[in-house]
């Protein structure tokens, strides 16, 4: 049987981003029975609904947060309203419904960061990533359970000795690469340092800022032989974050009611993060159709959250017309104070294997046991004062009298748990012809136990693709499924403080239909994706977003729903490099008690995005990248403790645009030969980049503060970064 190669890109709807993208030609066939699809050799993966980052133009873009992260947050169903921050909304949830993997391995992030100041770098290191596999939804059943994204990251092995580095006015890292000449034991070993103490200096207020934040990380592997390796990943990460806040003056509210609130503070916060996580895999690969592995992890989380703060505010108004202020203003004062510690620790195991009898057909199925533990110590309130009178404090009294002084809210707790958590799942992939169409399949189910509510989910999957024998280059899936939101530190600890036993998943029904259309225009090659959603959700439990922070409600009392349609036009705008327009509509919400559908505080609406490279054409070492972001404004958010649902204002629109203008002094394509110290270098790179380069401050979240005569909250909005000029050196040896 005479057997026909396919390209995979044909079938599996990956956006490849690279330097020089050329289309396929293929013959077609319609009387072969066999199709073998060519195989991928790092990341190889079967979901239909993945998305392929480069590594290369992530490290290249300008971004704040981080290289991979800024990248992820131009395509279209992706959303963040803040620079400073890695972490990222996916088609309507919020932070904690994203999973992320470091070579199949889950990993966590810091649980207790209130504000997007205080993060650090994310775990993901640019200098040590091959490949990047991404999924906004329906994604396959070897991903957990979680209700809306799935980033994969595989680390590379290093082929011989390098040695490779940045250094910036914000940080720097330097990573270096070792291979034996048999090429059986490689290591690749990255440190970086991060302090942006610089870039919150542009904000608009007086403040010290000491924020400083430091990683290394490791990948060892050891092929025994052809057939067996083992490799190890090693991460420790440690961030500092102090803030001492001084003053700030805000002016806010309408053109026709102008408000000003001028800030005095005392007091000072400090924060410490500490991230450990060590894995160590065994791969087994005793034919070309079996694969066997078994990974143990173990992962340490340590955080600290202190802070005392006293601040004393002043409100003023304006006449409308002369724009004078008012005689009358409202002055008042509130503490805020927390002492929250968290021990996070959880060590497991996990086996997965994968048999392909053929080459179009895996079967692949996985086991995972976690042992998790948790001490959590919670000590945090807020008292309000406006003008000598504490709230609430009740009036008991017609003639004045008052009753006792309360604080606004007090959440204490001490819990200590030890649960386990059990996972396992089984799928299966196809590709064939159905007459002259090219098909693919996945599907399967994955079902988890936790004991600590003795719930047991089960999340049935599936993917379907299907190329018609068009003259047009089209390819249309559809994928959905049954996906659950598993509990844990943040979604079972209620406003209280204590954890809730009686929690349970919540739990989303999706369903994405989705069309790839290929075509060449002047004579580059063009991929325009366009994709349409909806979740139908229940079981939900109710938070409040303050700024970066999510805060449970503890309790199932919610339904919700969620659409949205995605489009990315992707391709090489200029010759030999890869762009992409990227614009969404998406909305979602919420039910709770059953008072009504109101928008759920991740509620996006609109939004555009664009990632654009260029170069000089007479100067092709001159570079530049752009990244635009306009999105509209989420929810305000409402107060901790208050009614979700008297609170249904937006914040303004996100507008952002960071520019990375760079010099490339010497490249590795560029095979002239240098001598004496030059020589040295396979890379080297100066670039500027201009974050916010428009000076546009965004607003992040509010300030609610209280106004004692009219017992009124007003929403002061917290500002984001203005305009920073980074200067950025890499080199490779």
């Amino acid at each position: 049987m005479k057997k026909l190669v396919l390209p995979l890109s044909l079938i599996v709807p990956v956006l490849i981003f690279s330097q020089h993208r050329k289309k396929d030609t293929v013959t077609k066939v319609t009387d072969i029975e066999e199709v073998v699809f060519q195989k991928k050799t790092t990341g190889r993966t079967n979901d239909l609904t993945n998305v392929k980052i480069s590594a290369k133009e992530a490290k290249a873009v300008a971004s704040i947060s981080g290289g991979i992260e800024g990248l992820l947050k131009t395509l279209p169903s992706v959303n963040s309203n803040t620079e400073l921050s890695s972490q990222y909304m996916v088609r309507g949830g919020n932070y904690d419904e994203n999973l992320i993997y470091i070579n199949d391995i889950e990993i966590y992030r810091p649980f207790l960061v209130r504000n997007s100041q205080q993060e650090g770098m994310s775990i993901i290191n640019p200098d040590m990533v091959s490949t990047v596999n991404f999924s906004a939804g329906g994604f396959e059943p070897k991903y957990g359970d979680k209700m809306s994204s799935a980033l994969n990251i595989y680390y590379r092995e290093p082929e011989k000795f390098e040695l490779s580095g940045e250094a910036s006015l914000i940080g720097g890292r330097l990573t270096t690469g070792l291979a034996s000449k048999n090429k059986k034991l490689t290591a690749l070993f990255s440190g970086r340092y991060r302090n942006t103490n610089l870039v919150l200096n542009t904000l608009n207020e007086d403040t010290d800022f000491n924020p400083t934040y430091w990683d290394f990380q490791s990948y060892i592997n050891y092929h025994v032989s052809d057939k067996f390796s083992m490799s190890f990943i090693g991460y420790y990460s440690k961030n500092d974050y102090e803030m001492v806040p001084k003053a700030k003056d805000v002016t806010f509210g309408t053109l026709q009611q102008p408000i000003n609130v001028y800030i005095n503070y005392y007091g000072q916060e400090k924060d410490q993060y500490k991230n450990m996580m060590g894995t160590f895999s065994m791969n087994y690969k005793p034919s070309d159709k079996w694969r066997l592995t078994l990974d143990s992890f173990a992962y340490q989380n340590r955080e600290k959250e202190y802070y005392s703060i006293q601040s004393g505010y002043k409100l003023q108004t304006f006449d409308p017309i002369t724009k004078d202020p008012l005689p009358s203003f409202d002055a008042g004062a509130q503490i805020d104070h927390a002492r929250n510690d968290l021990f996070v620790r959880t060590y497991g195991t996990q086996f997965r294997a994968r048999f392909s009898p053929n080459s179009n057909t895996d079967i692949e199925v996985g086991f995972k046991y976690e042992k998790e533990n948790l001490k959590d110590l919670t000590n945090e309130w807020k008292l309000v004062d406006s003008a000598g009178y504490s709230l609430p404090r009740p009036i008991v009294d017609p003639r004045g009298g008052t009753g006792d002084l309360k604080l606004a809210y007090y959440i204490a707790g001490a819990n200590n748990i030890e649960p386990t958590r059990l996972s396992a799942y089984a799928q299966y992939s196809q590709k064939f012809y159905w007459g002259a169409s090219k098909v693919f399949i996945n599907a399967g189910a994955r079902v988890a136990n936790w004991s600590f509510n003795k719930e047991t989910i089960f999340s049935p999957r599936f993917q379907f693709a299907i190329k018609p024998d068009w003259e047009s280059d089209m390819l249309f899936k559809v994928s959905g499924g049954i996906y659950y939101q598993a509990p844990f530190y943040k979604e079972i600890k209620d406003l209280d403080g204590n954890f809730n036993s009686n929690i349970k998943s919540q739990r989303s029904i999706q369903l994405i239909l989705a069309n790839d259309y290929e075509f060449q225009m002047y004579d580059r090659p063009f991929k325009l994706t366009t994709e349409l959603y909806y979740k139908k959700m229940d079981n939900l439990i109710p938070y409040y977003m303050d700024n970066v922070r999510i805060r449970y409600s503890g309790q199932n009392n919610a339904t919700g729903y969620a659409y949205g349609i995605d489009t990315r036009l992707f391709g090489e705008f200029v010759p030999g490099v890869d762009s992409w327009l990227s614009a969404s509509y998406a909305r979602v919400f919420e039910n709770i008690d059953g008072q009504g559908n109101i928008p759920r505080p991740t509620d996006q609406r609109f939004r555009f995005a664009m990632f654009y490279q260029d170069y000089m054409p007479r100067f092709p070492s001159m570079r530049v990248n752009l990244t635009l972001v306009y999105a509209m404004g989420l929810p305000n958010g409402a107060p901790v403790f208050t009614n979700p649902y008297q609170y249904q204002s937006t914040l303004p629109a996100y507008k952002r645009v960071d520019l990375g203008l760079s010099k490339v002094f010497i490249d590795p394509k560029d095979k002239k030969k240098r001598y004496g110290f030059w020589g040295n270098f396979e890379e080297l790179t100066l670039g500027v980049q201009v974050f916010n380069a428009f000076n546009i401050n965004n607003t992040v979240a509010n300030q609610w503060i209280t106004d004692y005569n009219s017992n009124v909250m007003y929403p002061v909005p917290v500002r984001l970064t203005g305009r920073f000029f980074n200067v950025k050196l890499e080199f490779k040896l």
